[in-house]
């Protein structure tokens, strides 16, 4: 499948590539020291438009096709992935499922501060003991006069502290059906918890958050009662792809410092780009960037309803995506770090920091092996067909 980006959606890349060269790319080192990014980021990128994109244009937002919008993450995520991380968390599963599943009265609130990045929302889904098995959740409530009470500790919350609203997953009782819930901290009352130190990534904020019979209102519900672990796994298609267009951004930034200091260091009398050694690992870098891109815009027209009757299903292809665009990110920036040598290993040298980034992208909204187990269930599903 051949793409082809209009002229609108050629414009919309390169506002981003100068957002990222201009606000990302001079901090994001400082800011992986510090761990910690600019307050006013999300503000800046909500004055582009860039925190409403997945957002109806009804409700303030910019309604992007999926394309687009990956368009744009990768080019934030080439600029800070921890940035584009925050970005894509709150526009993929959090503004998504609102938009899809909310009320009336749920749009109208939250969706239009969303989208001016007033406010920036946060996906409580995962557990210390429901990682990959997201099934096994235990964060319950229960009925409590006219409302609910919630209990339980959810973990690995990107934008969780700062966050002004929650997209939550909790199940009735200990074995009943599991539902999706609103938490807005000016209404609820919850406790967060402890900051990650993170391998990579480490300006973005990563908390556990805590819910102690925390009331909830009729109101705090997001669609049908029972709903929520289809929502999430719908919500996980989409975040899959964000991961894959994160991604290819990292692998981009990696090779362009590589293939930079490659045409600048000189050993035994020669560039490092006159070697073919280092030509080869070059080549297969933006080889891999290509593939994993291409993968990533095929299973955005499947989500998007164009589909092909020979091909594999929309989630599938997520998994592909993701799986194939974080495995040649972490060799990408592997390799990077080999052709700047002894500096590649300094702290204070860019392919440092997008190696330790990359690792993190086979890991979250599912790790790699879950990718194919997802992937093999549809192949041998069809095999025996």
């Amino acid at each position: 499948m051949s793409f082809h980006l209009t002229e609108e959606q050629l414009e919309i890349r390169a506002l981003a590539r100068e957002f990222a060269e201009g606000e990302l790319c001079p901090h994001a080192q400082e800011w992986d020291v510090r761990r910690e990014m600019d307050p006013e980021i999300f503000s800046k990128l909500g004055d582009l438009g860039f925190m409403g994109m997945r957002v109806p244009e009804s409700h303030g937002g910019l309604g992007f096709d999926l394309t687009t919008y990956l368009l744009v993450l990768e080019e934030l995520a080439w600029g800070d992935a921890g940035v584009a991380l925050g970005v894509a968390i709150h526009s993929g599963p959090v503004t998504g499922l609102l938009a899809e599943y909310g009320t009336s009265e749920q749009k109208d609130r939250y969706l239009p501060r969303l989208a001016s990045g007033e406010i920036v929302g946060a996906f409580a889904l995962s557990e210390p003991e429901a990682g990959s098995d997201a099934g096994a959740l235990a964060t319950s409530w229960r009925r409590a006069g006219e409302g609910r009470a919630l209990t339980g500790t959810k973990k690995w919350v990107t934008n969780g502290a700062r966050s002004g609203l929650v997209v939550l997953f909790a199940r009735e009782g200990r074995d009943g059906r599991i539902s999706a819930f609103l938490l807005d901290p000016d209404l609820h009352t919850y406790q967060v918890g402890k900051r990650e130190i993170t391998m990579g990534l480490s300006a973005s904020e990563t908390v556990e958050l805590h819910f102690d019979e925390v009331s909830l209102d009729h109101g705090a519900l997001l669609g049908v009662e029972g709903a929520g672990f289809a929502y999430a796994m719908e919500a996980l298609e989409i975040g899959r792809l964000g991961i894959a267009a994160q991604a290819t951004g990292i692998s981009r930034a990696a090779y362009e410092h590589a293939r930079d200091y490659a045409e600048e260091r000189v050993q035994f009398g020669r560039k490092l780009s006159e070697f073919q050694a280092t030509r080869f690992k070059l080549a297969e870098m933006t080889t891999r960037i290509a593939g994993a891109r291409a993968l990533t815009f095929s299973a955005a027209a499947a989500l998007d309803g164009s589909t092909d009757p020979e091909s594999h299903s929309p989630g599938a292809l997520a998994a592909m995506a993701k799986l194939t665009a974080s495995e040649a990110a972490v060799w990408t920036a592997d390799e990077a770090v080999q052709i700047f040598g002894g500096y590649g290993y300094m702290r204070h040298y860019p392919v440092e920091r997008l190696l330790r980034d990359a690792k993190g992208t086979e890991i979250y909204e599912g790790t790699n092996e879950i990718m194919r187990l997802v992937i093999a269930r549809e192949s041998v599903g069809r095999a025996g067909a």
